[in-house]
């Protein structure tokens, strides 16, 4: 009897296991991959978007720019072809946001830097004093690795532009203010098709955010989610 009660004790543990298993297998296969939104100047706050393509609610995507980088190099979209990528905007001697900005987009450096689908583009909105000699400088004092990074300079109606029209990153209201100072905090994540999937706290790197905000640290995971949604 109390062999018995053994082999039946082995059967069920192992029906056990092997259900535990199969079931696992199922559920992974299974589950749906998360996946991130394509963002278009509709789905957007419109706080954060210029009020002449608000109603802009299909293929939206960033156009193309040419700029110079802190090596002197022209850096036009097709540096960026294929690519993931972060934007943001920044200027060398900005006091407050920036220095919280620039450390947080080292530290997602330092994470993506052995990931050849991801890179980075900061766009200074003080062109004028940023000039290639001074963002050399500053790539050098934050340890920017050249191949990731791009800190890039250029006409100020075409930065600002690109700010308002392609990133969705500040509302002008009226054709007299697109050239005004461009000053937000956002990360903004581009996919390889040049598609905006997402905006992110670029001071904040893993606190808690309002809703529909994202933190530094979320946007290193939303990363890793679109680089296996384009694998």
């Amino acid at each position: 009897m109390l062999s018995k009660l053994k082999q039946y004790r082995i059967f069920i543990g192992f029906f056990v296991i092997f259900s535990i298993i199969t079931i696992s297998a199922f559920y992974t296969v299974l589950k749906p991959k998360p996946k991130l939104p394509i963002f278009n100047p509709s789905d957007v706050n419109p706080e954060l978007v210029d009020s002449t393509i608000q109603y802009v609610a299909l293929d939206h995507e960033i156009a193309d720019f040419k700029f110079t980088n802190q090596n002197g190099k022209v850096v036009t979209q097709k540096e960026y072809e294929g690519k993931i990528y972060v934007a943001d905007f920044f200027f060398t001697t900005c006091p407050t946001i920036c220095p919280k900005m620039t450390n947080n987009m080292v530290w997602l450096q330092n994470q993506i830097k052995n990931n050849p689908k991801v890179m980075l583009l900061s766009h200074s909105v003080t062109p004028d004093i940023d000039s290639v000699p001074v963002l050399k400088k500053y790539a050098l004092e934050k340890g920017v690795i050249d191949s990731k990074w791009n800190l890039v300079t250029g006409d100020k109606k075409d930065i600002y532009y690109i700010a308002r029209k392609s990133y969705l990153a500040v509302k002008t209201g009226k054709p007299e203010e697109m050239y005004d100072m461009v000053h937000t905090e956002n990360f903004v994540l581009i996919d390889s098709k040049r598609r905006v999937r997402g905006f992110y706290d670029g001071t904040n790197l893993e606190g808690p955010t309002e809703p529909g905000i994202k933190n530094v640290k979320q946007l290193l995971e939303d990363i890793n989610i679109l680089c296996d949604e384009e694998k």
